[in-house]
């Protein structure tokens, strides 16, 4: 009998100058294995079009023009992005998860497939969203599944929320793990 590799959540976490892909750019990417804290990837990228939005850009506090002069291209951040990914494979079937999905995910797909010409996530680019997660978990509803209030829930009251991808990632890896071992122990109960 062939032994299955466990899954393994990542959390990613991106940062953006503006509200959708293409013409505005993903400008830092972070992933943090959930219950691995070693397990951090991040980068910044440089951005691929002249638009974006002030407001998004100062959540980050990312200095555009550093990017523009600095950061590696939008193909060489996610090429060692899916590098990573693949890398992880070893250990483990890798899984995005996000804090909204929806958000991260519609970056983080777009670019793969943009730049790589696939996403080591799988064809669609799907995964776990915390917020429906924990909707699931605990039957609460949409309003009361916020992040700060599901640290809140579970006692995770020194955990930051940064707005730096890397950092947020962690920060969101954290979190799935508190939440995966509060459901192991309703489970056991």
């Amino acid at each position: 009998m062939t032994s299955t590799l466990p899954e393994l959540y990542i959390a990613v976490d991106v940062e953006a100058d503006g509200p959708i892909p293409g013409p505005y750019s993903m400008i830092s990417l972070g992933m943090a294995v959930t219950g691995q804290p070693d397990l951090t990837f991040y980068t910044e990228l440089r951005p691929i079009s002249d638009e974006f939005v002030p407001a998004a850009l100062a959540v980050s506090g990312l200095d555009r023009d550093r990017l523009l002069r600095e950061a590696p291209t939008a193909q060489e951040a996610m090429s060692a992005a899916a590098a990573w990914v693949d890398g992880l494979r070893r250990i483990g079937r890798p899984v995005f998860l996000a804090a909204p999905a929806v958000w991260d995910g519609m970056f983080v797909h777009w670019y793969f497939v943009r730049f790589v010409g696939h996403s080591p996530f799988g064809a669609t680019g799907s995964g776990v969203d915390l917020r429906s997660y924990w909707m699931g978990l605990t039957g609460s509803e949409w309003v009361q599944t916020h992040k700060s209030k599901i640290k809140n829930e579970l006692g995770l009251h020194d955990v930051p929320h940064t707005h730096h991808a890397g950092e947020d990632a962690a920060e969101l890896a954290q979190v799935f793990d508190a939440v995966l071992r509060r459901r192991q122990a309703a489970e056991q109960a």
